[in-house]
């Protein structure tokens, strides 16, 4: 049996993909570059709408720019790679190539998770101490929020990727899947994997559970606040001022739940794998429409954004 330690014998892995039928091939290509186009375009308008309009710069639309950021590097870490893959032909990728991938996929995913949880906590604020909003939800609060968003995520990231460094792996190096996923990789390690699991099952808990938990705790205190309102408009108002951003965390931690919270017995590779397509390509691409189509500041920014006329309704 090899010994633990970075002893591998592979210097590459190959990535199987989503089909291996060049006719599918051929589709899924351009259907994952418009995906990837309209991702990219639509959070960069996010972001530009925010920043020039400055009945935008709130804690609010401050984490939601964030957000945008971090759904284009999400994206950006797998689809392009994928792309390239499907053109050239060539499935191959370096073992280099692929640790680094899996790190920055496990980065921008934990900060995903992070940054819902802060954005949660914001519309805690909002609606339940509304008078103490602006003391608590300062600009200085605001961006140690997000630093240490990015700092743990990075965190978590790099101790997956150096702990994935101990194993060997000497044998099978087919990945069944379009990127360097490390759950998938780790299975394909021929030397004890005990550590690495339960570095997945305590860091990566973490940065999946704790903000996912606080979350829930967020949205019941709120819950129990708008219940409180007395009018309905009340109520309607309170709702609406959450409702997309609930939207975005079902559709975050639906897919990551179905995917790792599930007995394995209920899995298969079709469904695993639509699932995390689910949440690597079409959560970011939704994510802005969601933010967008039923927030009137949001629809406003963006038409100042293309017209550069001002509102005159102001």
């Amino acid at each position: 049996m090899p010994k633990e330690g970075n002893q591998t014998s592979i210097s590459e892995f190959i990535l199987m993909g989503l089909s291996n039928k060049p006719e599918q091939e051929r589709l899924l290509f351009f259907l994952f570059l418009i995906m990837y186009l309209v991702t990219m375009l639509w959070n960069l308008l996010i972001i530009l709408a925010i920043r020039t309009d400055s009945h935008l710069h709130t804690p609010m639309y401050f984490f939601l720019s964030n957000l945008s950021l971090v759904d284009i590097c999400f994206t950006s870490s797998t689809v392009p790679k994928m792309l390239v893959n499907y053109i050239s032909g060539n499935n191959s990728i370096s073992y280099i190539a692929c640790l680094t991938q899996m790190f920055f996929f496990i980065w921008f995913g934990g900060m995903d998770s992070v940054i819902l949880a802060s954005m949660a906590y914001d519309r805690y604020v909002a609606i339940c101490a509304p008078l103490h909003y602006t003391m608590i939800m300062t600009q200085k609060v605001c961006a140690s929020l997000v630093a240490v968003c990015w700092c743990w995520a990075c965190i978590d990231a790099l101790i997956h990727t150096v702990s994935l460094t101990r194993l060997s792996f000497c044998g099978h190096n087919e990945i069944s899947h379009f990127f360097c996923d490390l759950i998938t990789i780790t299975r394909l390690a021929c030397s004890d994997t005990s550590f690495n699991d339960l570095m997945v099952y305590t860091v990566g808990g973490l940065t999946t559970v704790m903000p996912f938990i606080g979350i829930l705790i967020s949205y019941t205190r709120i819950f129990i606040a708008v219940l409180k309102i007395p009018s309905t408009h009340g109520k309607k108002k309170a709702f609406n001022t959450c409702g997309s951003h609930l939207a975005a965390v079902c559709l975050f931690y639906g897919t990551i739940i179905e995917i790792y919270f599930n007995p394995t017995s209920t899995h298969t590779a079709q469904k695993d794998t639509a699932s995390t397509v689910m949440y690597t390509v079409v959560t970011p691409m939704l994510n802005p429409f969601i933010y967008s189509v039923r927030n009137n500041d949001m629809k406003r920014a963006l038409r100042m954004l293309f017209t550069r006329k001002p509102d005159l309704s102001l």
